[in-house]
């Protein structure tokens, strides 16, 4: 017997034991529902081929071998990702923009017993749920900034207040990107633009608006990444806790975090060579030398000082924003970033 076919315009919910996405591998990379499974009713190749028939024959012929098609992928995913689901699973399906493609994957779930629903509008109306949600909810936040030079460990601040119970926002971690010119992360690529904004908009939907939101200070771009405007806006406003943290101490951190880079010098030689219309021969010529001799911490400690405090100082003051606090660490080992968390967590209870 066979089961309802619900449509819904809710993507989140506990009524829901998987959300299928049945667009193409391509359209998925794209951007999807964070946490939906890509079970696509046409592949890439197939969609482009139908869309031949199409145009070069009839669009008769081109439904009756996309139905072909179709059937066969379906029962695949039947027979291998949905094998193991019992009587009562009840999945969430969609496609582009609510139609045949997601219909004819839900009218099969439904025939063998499953409680299917179908999202209205597919993914275009998600879409404009994202986007409309990325406008109307940062002014709703409150926002602590964690500010401090590079190196004071702010990421690592943020995961602690993260395990501590705290709402955090972390930028870098949904760009997959450290945020400076170095910020490559080995074997994470950074998602696409749309995709970053589906992850960040996930994140910020379940936040409880009584309670402050601690972000890291980032500039507008986080790699390849541009941050939504609105959510720019209120964090450039927002007041910050400042980390302080000796040159040395940070540049210990930094060689521990950035190993990869003296490993495969191809981006630091990259970096040095690109600053030398900013810095002059002398000045790059020095770090060329202290990368030859693999004098890691004098390069790191010069680097500091000569390029990037000078650049989070101006940064700082262009957006004057206001002094919650300082906290000056001792070094910036696990036991000191966590000691950090744990004082600003007291200044947020005072």
């Amino acid at each position: 017997m066979s089961a309802p076919i619900i449509e819904t315009d809710k993507w989140v919910s506990s009524d829901y034991d998987m959300i299928i996405d049945v667009r193409s591998p391509s359209e998925f990379a794209d951007d999807h529902i964070p946490g939906a499974v890509n079970m696509p009713v046409l592949s890439d190749e197939e969609r482009a081929e139908i869309g031949t028939i199409y145009k070069q024959q009839s669009a008769y012929l081109a439904r009756k071998k996309g139905a072909v098609m179709a059937a066969r992928n379906i029962a695949a995913h039947i027979e291998s990702k949905l094998q193991d689901k019992e009587p009562r699973f009840s999945p969430l399906i969609h496609c582009w923009r609510g139609g045949q493609r997601s219909r004819s994957f839900a009218t099969v779930c439904s025939e063998i017993g499953w409680k299917t629903y179908t999202l209205i509008g597919g993914y275009k109306s998600y879409r404009r749920a994202v986007l409309k949600g990325l406008e109307d909810i940062p002014a709703t936040l409150s926002y602590i900034v964690i500010a401090g030079r590079t190196g004071s460990g702010k990421t690592d601040i943020l995961t602690e207040l993260t395990q501590k119970g705290a709402q955090v926002l972390d930028l870098e971690n949904l760009a997959a990107h450290r945020g400076s010119l170095l910020g490559r992360m080995e074997d994470r690529p950074q998602p696409s633009q749309r995709y970053f904004e589906s992850s960040l908009f996930a994140e910020i939907f379940n936040f409880d608006a009584a309670l402050p939101v601690y972000v890291e200070s980032e500039s507008s771009r986080i790699g390849d990444i541009q941050l939504p405007s609105d959510i720019w806006k209120q964090i450039v406003a927002a007041p910050m806790i400042s980390i302080n943290a000796s040159r040395t101490a940070r540049a210990e951190y930094l060689l521990d975090g950035y190993k990869g880079l003296t490993e495969d010098l191809s981006d630091l030689q990259k970096l040095v060579s690109g600053m030398v219309r900013r810095h002059g021969h002398e000045r790059t010529n020095i770090w060329q030398g202290l990368i030859e001799t693999e004098n890691w911490q004098d390069l790191a400690v010069d680097l500091l000082e000569t390029h990037y405090d000078p650049a989070y100082d101006k940064s700082i003051l262009r957006h004057d924003r206001k002094l919650l606090a300082e906290i000056t660490q001792q070094d910036c080992t696990p036991e000191s970033l966590a000691s950090t968390a744990g004082d600003i967590l007291k200044l947020e209870n005072r």
